[in-house]
């Protein structure tokens, strides 16, 4: 193979997005026809990518269900290509059949596998792996494989694009698909000096990244560990530094709080001491009897309500949406207290009050129709603070401690009874608003100022807190490091800095002294931002004017920009700084969500996924420019 042979397509980024695409082109071949040519680059590992990469620990889980994932169509996705049929990640799990290259692991994982257990990472990715082998095997695709990070790309004289790789190789393509999928952002200056400042002053200092790309043995044992991030990342990182040092958890044997667990050390493990603004985790996922969540229906914010928010452009969220949502989920709250704890209610109120005095309550009223209701202060609802319950304080650190106690037990109790749970009901309704709110984005009913301030920077982080939470069981098992006192959180409001060689953490919300240790681990991971991407080939087409950011509309005809780039809406085409379209590059997925509404999303059987929507409409461009060059060379011929 040599650099200058020219490919039909060349997908950058071959995880799952960069699979589909393959499975689309192959999906759309013709009887007869030669096989479509496809290289697929990755710096990682092709099939699998970065964050499903085969090679990472096993204690890194999805946070979804097994039988939610697949890369094939069904009805469920507007697009023009074919269905074709292929097996979701429990079908493939089910087939007897071994190939060839599968890790001896995988079966041991297979085993225990079930429609609602949360696959690890590393099989999840074995599943993308090889169902891009079987996508090759139709013979339908021929697919060139290069590992490599991708650098550069530029216009050949074919009218094709050459993608340049770290090391010097090109790749040729008639049409380029970036699918870089989560990529990770450059160091801050802020990390920079906390790395200056652990190298120093002899300190450990774990930066923000993927858990499976960072070196965990720097953490030392037995000593106290600040943590920045308890988003889902701070889950992952808990179980390395606890049950990958040797620690176990078992049932705790409590009958009143059956999910309860017991952590039984290593002794190799650091005590946590972690906190965030929100100064809790992320709120955890449920074990249903029926092993699925049922589907929640919502009374006040419909279909039919947001179809008519969607008529008017320009609207202020905060004002115009985010009332109706409050109301839905205090509803969610009232809701199970009817269903399940009729004790919990004054006496004399029904559904019909209640949804009455909701409908007509104003944003900053909703609380008091929830205390109106409930007989006592344990079922308050406070909408502005869904995913930090309790009082604001500030608290003195023993009452900080017995509310944490607290919560601890309310966690475990939404984990083993979520269907009694209003905290859990609660967390299915904002599962199936935050959609909904994505759509009224892509129609333009926000003002792009508040898309920016209020969507992505408040009410997204809201929904990932309440609706996106680990496993049950990975929940626990962080409860059960608070039950153990080899876990503390801060509070709210946490902040984290180095002073007198050493990191130092603490909380405006909590009286405390400051906490001082040796070592430092932030979990923030990138949310995809292109402004601070550390992936070179976006870095350059953005720093050389040929791509420019997505930019939403506000009423008074500015714009405001965000942090992914802009594409077309029609063809995903890459759009330069002047807003000229490149129509021999498309890009899928994260890097283009302000376009592509729901793509960072995997793809669900029986769901409409953005995910594979997009590479339908990738593999259906490359097709069309295809033949429009077999058509150019006949008429040269």
């Amino acid at each position: 193979m040599t650099a200058t042979e020219t490919f039909d397509v060349v997908v950058v980024g071959a995880g799952p997005r960069g699979v589909s695409v393959v499975e689309r082109l192959a999906a759309r071949s013709e009887p007869g026809e030669a096989p479509v040519r496809a290289a697929l680059i990755d710096a990682v590992e092709i099939g699998a990518g970065a964050t499903w990469r085969t090679d990472q620990s096993a204690l890194l889980l999805n946070n979804t269900y097994s039988a939610h994932t697949t890369i094939y169509t069904d009805d469920s996705t507007p697009m023009s290509g074919p269905v074709t049929p292929g097996p979701d990640l429990t079908a493939w799990a089910a087939d007897p059949e071994v190939p060839p290259g599968r890790p001896e692991w995988a079966a041991r994982e297979i085993a225990e596998l079930r429609p609602w257990s949360y696959p690890t990472r590393r099989l999840q990715g074995v599943y993308y792996r090889e169902q891009l082998a079987r996508v090759v095997a139709t013979g339908r695709v021929d697919v060139a494989e290069f590992l490599g990070r991708a650098v550069d790309l530029t216009a050949g004289p074919d009218g094709g694009r050459t993608v340049r790789l770290a090391d010097g190789r090109t790749v040729h393509g008639a049409v380029v698909v970036l699918a870089q999928g989560m990529v990770q952002a450059v160091r801050s200056p802020r990390v920079q000096e906390l790395v200056d400042a652990a190298e120093r002053d002899g300190l450990a200092y774990v930066e923000p990244g993927m858990p499976a790309e960072r070196d965990w043995d720097v953490v030392p044992a037995g000593e106290t560990v600040l943590v920045a991030g308890l988003g889902a990342n701070f889950f992952d990182v808990v179980a390395l530094l606890t049950e990958g040092r040797g620690g176990r958890f078992e049932p705790a044997g409590d009958p009143e709080f059956p999910a309860r667990l017991r952590y039984l050390p290593g002794g190799d493990e650091p005590r946590l001491v972690a906190g965030s603004r929100r100064g809790l985790p992320y709120r955890a996922k449920a074990a249903y009897p029926d092993g699925f969540p049922p589907r929640y229906r919502p009374r006040l914010a419909t279909r039919d309500w947001f179809a008519e928010v969607a008529r008017t452009p320009f609207q202020d969220f905060r004002t115009a949406v985010w009332p109706q949502l409050a109301r839905e989920l205090a509803w969610a709250h009232l809701a199970t207290l009817l269903d399940h704890h009729p004790g919990a209610l004054v006496p004399g109120v029904t559904a019909g009050v209640l949804l009455d005095r909701l409908a007509a309550a104003p944003a900053d009223r909703i609380d008091e129709v929830v205390a109106a209701a409930v007989t006592g202060p344990r079922w308050h609802l406070a909408v502005e603070r869904l995913d930090r319950p309790g009082p604001r304080g500030p608290f003195g650190a023993e009452e900080w401690d017995r509310w944490v106690a607290h919560h601890v037990d309310e966690e475990l109790r939404a984990i083993h009874d979520p269907l009694r749970s209003p905290r859990n009901a609660v967390n299915r309704a904002m599962a199936a608003l935050r959609g909904q709110v994505q759509a009224l984005v892509r129609a333009g009913a926000i003002d792009g100022r508040s898309v920016a301030a209020d969507v992505a920077g408040w009410f997204t982080p809201l929904g990932l807190a309440l609706a996106s939470g680990p496993p049950p069981r990975r929940t626990a098992e962080v409860l059960s490091l608070v039950d153990a006192g080899l876990l503390t959180f801060l509070g709210e409001g946490a902040t984290f800095g180095h002073a007198d060689g050493a990191f130092v953490g603490g909380s405006p919300v909590v009286r405390r002294p400051p906490v001082r240790a040796r070592a430092f681990v932030e979990t923030r991971m990138s949310k995809g931002r292109i402004p601070e991407t550390d992936d070179p080939l976006l870095r350059t087409l953005l720093d050389d004017g040929r791509a420019r950011l997505h930019s939403w509309p506000n009423a008074d005809g500015t714009r405001t920009p965000g942090g992914t780039l802009d594409v077309t809406t029609d063809g995903f085409h890459l759009l330069d700084a002047e807003g000229r379209a490149d129509d021999r590059v498309v890009v899928l997925g994260i890097p283009a969500e302000g376009v592509q509404p729901g793509s960072a999303i995997g793809a669900t059987p029986g769901v409409p996924s953005p995910l594979l929507a997009g590479a339908d409409r990738a593999a259906a461009h490359v097709r069309a420019v295809r033949e429009a060059t077999a058509s150019a060379g006949a008429a040269r011929g």
